[in-house]
Parts: structure tokens; C-alpha cells; sequence
């Protein structure tokens, strides 16, 4: 867990430095602080999937780029095993895993995500793009805009991105699909 902070924020500093930008401009189009931008750099943070959306945006690049420099190609297959072994564990409570991070013309970022009830940091998130949720184990309760949804197993929720959006627990363990565009 401690590598992948440390691979992800050493390619976001790797691909500022190339563009020969500064801390304060990337933190300043991704609405957060030059400091926070830092320590996600330093792998002392963890950006959640939505800032990871709105860095990748900044550095005109995708979130798959961030995630794993190095490869590309054309499918691929991920294990329950590797899934759960490599899952990485945000600030604000959730585990996340990015599936399909060295398919570098990925027009979709999908994670697996793995909330436990009154552990998350509740957050709520904007940024480009659309977002797919598909609930796998457990109950969510999910607020797009003004309106409030409880998906179940097997319930899915579409929606743009760019509205407000945030999601609490409302099961001991909830585990979803959450698809990028």
C-alpha cells in the first residue's frame, strides 16, 4: 500500500516537472492546496478517486497514466486475489483498487471501491466527466445534486459527473463498481 502511495505521487511530480509546471498550478486548476498537491507528491496522502480525475485533467493526461506509467496493452485479466491484496486505502476511509491501469488508451477508469459504515470521511466530490456505479455487496446511500438515492446489490446509478456527488455507507460493508468516462 505504502509503493502505490508512493508510485502515484511520484508520477504526478514526474509528469508536472516534464511539463514545467508548478505545484501552485496544478493545486490551483484542481481546486485544492499547493499543499495537499505536495503531500500526495511526497506519497504522505492519497488522492480520492475524484481528485485523482481532476489531476490527470490538469496534467492532461488520464488517470490510467497516473496509475501506471509503464505499460500498455491490449486486455487483461485481474484476479479476485490481486484485487484484494492490492487494494489501496484512501484518507477518507475507502479502499479503492484501479482495474485496467496499464491499458493506456482506456477511454473508462474503472476502481472497485470498499466502504465500512462509520469509517468513511464523508466528502463530497465534482469533476469532468460521467460516472457508472454499480453496487456489489452491501447498501450505499448516493447524492447526486439534490437527489438522494439508496442503491442496494445489484442497483446502478449513471450521472454526470460535474454535479455534486457523494456517497455514505448504509451497510457494515458496502462494495461497488465505479466507472469513469
Amino acid at each position: 500500500m505504502e509503493d502505490g502511495k508512493k508510485q502515484i505521487g511520484s508520477r504526478v511530480r514526474l509528469l508536472r516537472l516534464q511539463q514545467n509546471r508548478t505545484l501552485a498550478d496544478i493545486a490551483g486548476k484542481c481546486s485544492f492546496s499547493s499543499s495537499l498537491l505536495s503531500k500526495i507528491e511526497n506519497g504522505k496522502a492519497v488522492p480520492s478517486v475524484g481528485s485523482l480525475v481532476k489531476i490527470a485533467g490538469a496534467l492532461g493526461t488520464s488517470v490510467s497514466a497516473i496509475l501506471d506509467a509503464d505499460k500498455d496493452v491490449k486486455s487483461l485479466f485481474t484476479s479476485k486475489e490481486t484485487v484484494h491484496q492490492s487494494m489501496i486505502a484512501t484518507e477518507k476511509g475507502i479502499d479503492i483498487y484501479p482495474f485496467a491501469t496499464e491499458h493506456r488508451a482506456n477511454k473508462m477508469q474503472p476502481f472497485l471501491h470498499r466502504a465500512e459504515r462509520g469509517k468513511t470521511v464523508p466528502r463530497t466530490d465534482s469533476h469532468e466527466g460521467q460516472e457508472f456505479i454499480f453496487v456489489l455487496q452491501g447498501s450505499l446511500k448516493f447524492k447526486v445534486g439534490s437527489v438522494e438515492y439508496t442503491l442496494n446489490e445489484g442497483d446502478s446509478l449513471y450521472f454526470n459527473s460535474i454535479e455534486m456527488h457523494e456517497g455514505t455507507p448504509l451497510t457494515d460493508v458496502v462494495e461497488y463498481l465505479d466507472i469513469f468516462v
